[in-house]
């Protein structure tokens, strides 16, 4: 099993491990398993920067797995994680699917967000 070492923005160095072996479905299931919060982004996404906007401006720096085209037919077939079949954005809070952009800016207006995120560790109130 191969390690790497992966920094968010203002965030202290975590280690990812990599087993080539393993499934993509396996794969991402440990990642959100592993991390408080897990965003399936791509860079090129405006509702991606925007929920990773909104994140970092509550004080959270998530895990930010970004999908390049050719990855999102792989991901897809991993529907059980997803909602609809929308591969970009989604966030998991908690390893638990909150869904996209919309979802989240839902948990953040009926004021839910905050209490969610500090609930998993990921933000201190």
């Amino acid at each position: 099993m191969e390690e790497v070492r992966c920094r968010p923005a203002g965030a202290v160095a975590t280690a990812l491990s990599i087993d080539a072996a393993e499934t993509l479905e396996t794969r991402i299931r440990r990642l959100i398993g592993e991390n408080p919060i897990v965003i399936f982004s791509r860079s090129s996404c405006c509702m991606c920067h925007v929920m990773k906007r909104l994140l970092a401006n509550l004080g959270v720096h998530p895990t930010v797995i970004e999908l390049e085209e050719d990855e999102i037919d792989g991901a897809m077939a991993t529907e059980s994680l997803f909602v609809s079949g929308a591969v970009s954005p989604v966030v998991f809070i908690g390893g638990e699917l909150v869904g996209g952009l919309e979802s989240l800016m839902g948990l953040h207006l009926t004021g839910e967000l905050v209490p969610k995120l500090a609930q998993v560790g990921a933000l201190w109130p």
